[in-house]
């Protein structure tokens, strides 16, 4: 059965931002994150991205900039030899209340359906508490990295008690060990 890895995006592959990242230009990789997706990669591993992306919902960038912003991403992964297999992502709005941003389990139920695969084996990478409990909800396996807001995530919330990384470089060794 072929095996995946769900990350999130902002925050773990790439530097956050309290204003959204809006352009290519503004989208820069943490240290080691592209190399983490080859790393999955090289051990079998499909890369599938997990993100909500509310400032399209918010009216700061359209679909089409995060669009290029993802094959931003998807090049500069591939010139360290991976590749994402599949982006979801939720465009809404919080005050929306829609099933697809996380927490709430919309994108995990679509890639589940799509990829006819159970979520119980699988990890998912994120800096936040929603997605701590995203993965939570559909009975995935939720790893914090410190990087993006998950340091902040776990001064804020010690009753975590999923694994925690220094960043997805780390989690990775981890994950493909």
């Amino acid at each position: 059965m072929q095996s995946y890895i769900l990350l999130d995006r902002d925050g773990v592959i790439n530097e956050d931002s309290i204003g959204y990242i809006k352009s290519t230009e503004e989208w820069e990789p943490i240290p080691g994150s592209l190399e983490a997706i080859s790393l999955f990669n090289q051990k079998g591993y499909k890369v599938v991205v997990i993100t909500n992306q509310s400032g399209i919902g918010r009216g700061l960038y359209d679909e089409e900039a995060m669009i290029k912003i993802h094959q931003k991403m998807e090049k500069m992964v591939a010139e360290k030899g991976g590749a994402i297999e599949k982006i979801y992502y939720c465009p809404h709005d919080p005050d929306l209340n829609c099933s697809c941003r996380k927490p709430q389990p919309g994108m995990f139920h679509a890639f589940s359906k799509e990829y006819n695969r159970s979520l119980s084996d699988l990890y998912y990478v994120g800096d936040k508490l929603a997605d701590i409990q995203a993965a939570q909800a559909v009975g995935a396996k939720p790893i914090l990295v410190k990087t993006g807001k998950g340091q902040e995530t776990l001064e804020n919330n010690p009753e975590i008690s999923s694994p925690v990384f220094e960043n997805l470089y780390d989690a990775a060794k981890f994950i493909t060990a």
